[in-house]
């Protein structure tokens, strides 16, 4: 039996009515306003682990799609505009006041929908690198908006997957699935134990490592020549130190981009985008 979705217009729907912001119903949801503990609370052993946190229409609809399993979600009780057509109409629907959702979440929710997923098993490297032809590599990329960027930026331009070191923040996070705009949800991800000793793994499925540096003795990334069957493994790091010593010595190659005037680099997302994009035209010339 297919399972129904919401009608065109939220008037009609038996949704549960929210007025006070500590209702167990919504417990879930709570402690948004402290990003920091929150984050604590969905790793592994927290008692929020398992979930995650989607906000927007369009970053909803996109986890659903990508086969996330939707567990509940929060509107305002003012709310008129039609939930996204994929939303299963099972789902609990929780409406709360503005008051309850500002003590809540910290901010009117101007975006229109909380929605709580239920997490996926995390793939091995083996899963995550199956068929990948372009894969960003993360080192130390503890900021959500940053790691959100490029996320997007990596599912705009051609890369196919990506991994990271356990220092890395995670990809499911309220703000870095906001930031992506849910586009990472449907890319293949994995964790990878300590750079540079778990870089291995690349290695050893044919991955060439490519490190993104500032180093005006790298080459210059334009110049790098890409052949049609490459594996390549783009490190990224974090932002200000970027990547560490030993994980620039385990790449294959250091790559650059030029800079102009006095500035010696970028915000690692835009810097991510031009990267992933000068992988992109090398594969066009291969």
């Amino acid at each position: 039996m297919s399972v129904p979705t919401w009608p065109g217009t939220l008037a009609d729907i038996n949704r549960i009515e929210i007025n006070e912001p500590d209702d167990p119903r919504i417990e879930v949801f709570q402690g948004l306003r402290d990003h920091v503990l929150r984050r604590e609370r969905e790793l592994p052993g927290g008692d929020m682990a398992g979930f995650f946190i989607a906000e927007g229409d369009v970053v909803v609809e996109r986890a659903i799609r990508a086969g996330y399993r939707l567990e509940s979600m929060l509107v305002d009780g003012a709310r008129t505009k039609p939930l996204p057509a994929t939303v299963p109409g099972d789902v609990p629907l929780y409406a709360c006041g503005p008051e309850v959702l500002i003590r809540v979440t910290g901010y009117h929710l101007h975006r229109g929908t909380l929605a709580c997923f239920r997490r996926r098993p995390l793939l091995s490297a083996d899963e995550a690198l199956a068929g990948v032809r372009t894969a960003a590599v993360l080192e130390n990329i503890n900021n959500p908006t940053n790691l959100g960027v490029m996320l997007r930026c990596a599912a705009a331009l051609g890369v196919e997957a990506f991994v990271m070191d356990k220092s890395c923040c995670d990809p499911l996070y309220r703000r870095s699935g906001r930031v992506s705009m849910g586009e990472a949800y449907s890319m293949p991800y994995a964790r990878l134990g300590p750079f540079p000793q778990d870089l291995q793994q690349l290695t050893d499925k044919g991955f060439r490592l490519v490190a993104l540096t500032p180093d005006p003795d790298a080459t210059a990334i334009a110049e790098l020549e890409i052949a049609a069957d490459d594996s390549i493994g783009l490190l990224l790091g974090s932002e200000g130190p970027g990547l560490s010593s030993a994980t620039l010595s385990a790449a294959d190659e250091r790559v650059r981009i030029p800079m102009s005037g006095e500035v010696d680099s970028i915000n690692v997302g835009s810097a991510a985008a031009v990267a992933f994009y000068a992988l992109q035209q090398a594969r066009t010339r291969a």
